[in-house]
């Protein structure tokens, strides 16, 4: 009589990712203007955010400047008890603009690897004003996305009409055959600041592992 064999366990595949499911929001990248000159509803709107960011338990990943509205977006989630990560190149710290009470500080070589170390320690990204290095950042985390390096939510906050010029242009650009009606789906716009978590929360699940390797 030949020797039983053990019985084979079951092949089981991998669960399904339930599409469904809604953003884990930990950290939160956010870019705006190192200028304090602009409307007063633009500072206030930065001390607000900041406050909402620690209420909530959530890690503000920024630029690690101490100046302009990014300054006062950290200063208040500090002052609220919030834990802040600021990501800033070395050239900048020897201009004396770095934020010298952030719960970390990152110093970087470049800027390139400034965005890459603000992208690889964020699960969303939040675009409040600001001016022509706040829409680098924005325009580059949003490629990124429509090339398929990273799903992570990108949020445009449309302060009192801010942006909306940048919005029309977008649709120009879309308009005339340059990017696809898709790409307007790739972000996400709402009023206020007061909008940004709820609008996370109901976010989908990014399904695509990011590959900052390839970026």
């Amino acid at each position: 009589m030949s020797p039983r064999l053990p019985s084979r366990a079951p092949l089981t595949r991998p669960k399904a990712r339930d599409p469904k499911a809604r953003a884990r929001i930990r950290s939160i990248c956010v870019y705006c203007g190192s200028s304090s000159r602009g409307p007063k509803s633009h500072r206030e709107a930065a001390i607000r955010f900041g406050q909402r960011l620690a209420a909530a338990g959530v890690e503000l990943v920024y630029g690690g400047g101490h100046v302009g509205l990014m300054g006062l977006m950290a200063d208040a989630a500090l002052s609220a008890g919030g834990r802040v990560t600021g990501v800033i190149p070395e050239d900048l710290i020897k201009a004396e603009v770095g934020h010298g009470r952030v719960t970390r500080l990152v110093v970087t070589k470049s800027m390139h690897a400034r965005k890459m170390a603000m992208f690889k320690r964020s699960d969303a990204f939040v675009v409040l004003p600001g001016g022509p290095g706040t829409l680098d950042e924005f325009f580059e985390v949003l490629t990124w996305r429509q090339l398929r390096f990273h799903d992570k939510p990108i949020i445009l906050v449309e302060s009192a009409g801010y942006w909306r010029s940048l919005l029309e242009l977008i649709d120009w650009i879309i308009r005339n055959g340059y990017a696809r009606a898709s790409f307007r789906r790739l972000f996400k716009v709402v009023e206020s600041v007061d909008d940004v978590l709820p609008a996370l929360r109901a976010a989908p699940r990014p399904r695509l592992r990011a590959r900052p390797k390839r970026l």
